[in-house]
């Protein structure tokens, strides 16, 4: 499992997946996200702008990512 310190109260998820470099832009980050293969906290999020916050756990494939 992977770690990612946020800074500030939380992060939006596209920008997460674009600082991971899971997404090579925003429209890429956006379509990963519409096709619902992020899993936040075991459940799908499909909000592209969900505000994640330290605790909480990313899965996306095998990849998983744990905010603090």
């Amino acid at each position: 499992m992977q770690t990612f310190q946020i800074n500030g109260p939380y992060i939006e998820l596209i920008g997460l997946l674009k600082a991971l470099g899971i997404a090579e832009t925003g429209g890429h980050a956006k379509a990963i996200v519409d096709d619902g293969f992020v899993l936040r906290n075991g459940q799908p999020e499909l909000r592209k702008r969900a505000k994640l916050m330290s605790g909480d756990l990313i899965e996306l494939a095998d990849l998983k990512i744990r905010l603090v």
